[in-house]
This record gives C-alpha cells, sequence and structure tokens, in this order.
C-alpha cells in the first residue's frame, strides 16, 4: 500500500528538521574547535577560509591534499585529539593578514 502524499511532505518535513539540527550541532562544534585554534582572529575573506577548509578535509579523508600521510585524522592527531606540532592549511597571505592583531 502508497503512502499518501501528505505523509510523505510530513516524513520530509520531520527530516528537514533533524537535517538542519545535525547541521547546527556539526557548525558548532567546527567553530568551537576553529576559534580554540585561532582562526577568530585571522581575518580571511570568507571564500579564502572555505578554500582552506575544504584543503584540510581533503588531506583528513586521506586525499590528494598537499600533506597527505596516509593515516586517518584521529592517528594524525593522536589519542588524546591534540594537534600540536602539525602543519595546518594556511592559505598564502594569512600570516600577513593577522599580523596586525594582538
Amino acid at each position: 500500500m502508497k503512502k499518501p502524499s501528505s505523509k510523505i511532505r510530513d516524513e520530509i518535513a520531520k527530516l528537514q528538521e533533524q537535517l538542519k539540527a545535525a547541521e547546527t550541532r556539526e557548525a558548532e562544534r567546527i567553530g568551537r574547535i576553529a576559534l580554540k585554534a585561532g582562526l577568530g582572529e585571522i581575518e580571511l575573506d570568507e571564500t579564502e577560509l572555505q578554500a582552506a577548509f575544504e584543503e584540510l578535509a581533503t588531506w583528513f579523508r586521506g586525499g590528494q591534499g598537499s600533506r597527505k600521510t596516509g593515516s586517518s585524522g584521529k592517528e594524525r592527531a593522536g589519542a588524546g585529539g591534540a594537534t600540536s606540532g602539525q602543519a595546518v592549511a594556511v592559505p598564502p597571505g594569512a600570516a600577513e593578514s593577522s599580523a596586525g592583531e594582538a
């Protein structure tokens, strides 16, 4: 027996709410991590920052990013999740744009 279109619309609406909640949780988590790493102090164009995040995501997925090591992101981060001493993708000019901030 097929579902009526109203039931399907209700299910879609519920799924959209779940998706929005999941995206909000993910954004808050990534935002907190980015702030702890000091990215809030760096003045970058949103497109530059997105490109850097995309490169970082490729790297963690083990793709063809410039910092591929062959291990998973968790292995690179260490058991405690700390990333001190590791290279972080920074687009050209990012260091210069934050030089005036203290």
